[in-house]
């Protein structure tokens, strides 16, 4: 149970520093800082946790492909929270994400899939279905678009992650070196838009420096659990944030209806189910 432990303590934490995010006056901005913050973090653990290096070509390649769809996740994230609620954003980001990594993990990856999980991973999916239904009348079609991107980029670098840890690659410095990959485009799409002139807000510096941290200690949470129970449990049980992420909606001041209720309900037993497969 240790895996399944790691993960819900990630997915807890991963919802936070979104609702962080959330909380800026410029998302879009937030998370140029956040994934500063977050690359200095990740380095520093990196160099002080035993457990080794990146073994081989064929890792680091893992590695680069996940900091490259990160940089999509981090762009795609700030677009859809300027755009749209919270709730709504999370929901669909983490569902979706779900709904593409269980097919792939199973007929790709060759996992296990077994009826328990399956039947899970089908609560799972209803619920995030249901929180995003009843939140799509508060959020705009372009916040939802970019949380569907958003999802397929979770997605895609959920299974480099497998893969390179597959390959013998630790998980601390595969995490420094995608977010480290992930900064330089991230940083470039801001400041072609216009949204980073020359730096982050000194008054919001300290903030983001937390939730970068809060994201490194989620991230690695997250690939320790991934290398023990495998890709799809894996997403299936981060999942399990949607319902954190209703949560701290609430402490935002987004309502929370009957349907989003049910839906995180829906969410929590899936997890229990896939976790006890």
């Amino acid at each position: 149970m240790v895996g399944p432990a790691w993960l819900l303590a990630s997915a807890f934490l991963h919802a936070l520093w979104n609702a962080l995010v959330k909380r800026e006056r410029d998302p879009q901005v937030a998370v140029v800082g956040v994934l500063v913050s977050a690359v200095i973090c990740s380095a520093a653990v990196a160099l002080v946790m035993p457990g080794g290096g990146l073994p081989g070509r064929a890792t680091v390649l893992w590695a680069v492909a996940a900091g490259a769809l990160q940089a999509v996740y981090f762009v795609s994230l700030g677009e859809a929270l300027s755009r749209a609620t919270y709730g709504a954003v999370y929901a669909v980001a983490r569902g979706g994400a779900l709904l593409l990594v269980w097919p792939a993990a199973a007929l790709v990856l060759r996992e296990p899939f077994t009826a328990r999980s399956a039947a899970g991973a089908a609560l799972v999916g209803l619920g995030v279905v249901l929180v995003a239904i009843a939140g799509q009348e508060r959020a705009s079609r372009g916040g939802i678009a970019f949380a569907v991107v958003c999802a397929a980029s979770i997605a895609g670098y959920h299974l480099c992650f497998d893969r390179a840890l597959a390959l013998g690659g630790a998980p601390a410095p595969l995490f420094a070196l995608a977010f480290a990959v992930a900064l330089g485009p991230v940083w470039l799409q801001a400041r072609l838009a216009g949204r980073v002139a020359v730096g982050i807000d000194r008054r919001a510096a300290g903030r983001l420096f937390a939730a970068g941290a809060l994201t490194t200690a989620s991230f690695l949470l997250f690939l320790v659990g991934l290398a023990n129970v495998g890709a799809g449990v894996a997403l299936t049980l981060r999942n399990t944030s949607v319902v954190f992420a209703q949560v701290l909606a609430a402490a935002l001041g987004e309502p929370l209806p009957r349907r989003q209720l049910l839906g995180s309900a829906l969410v929590v037993l899936g997890a229990a189910l896939v976790a006890s497969s």
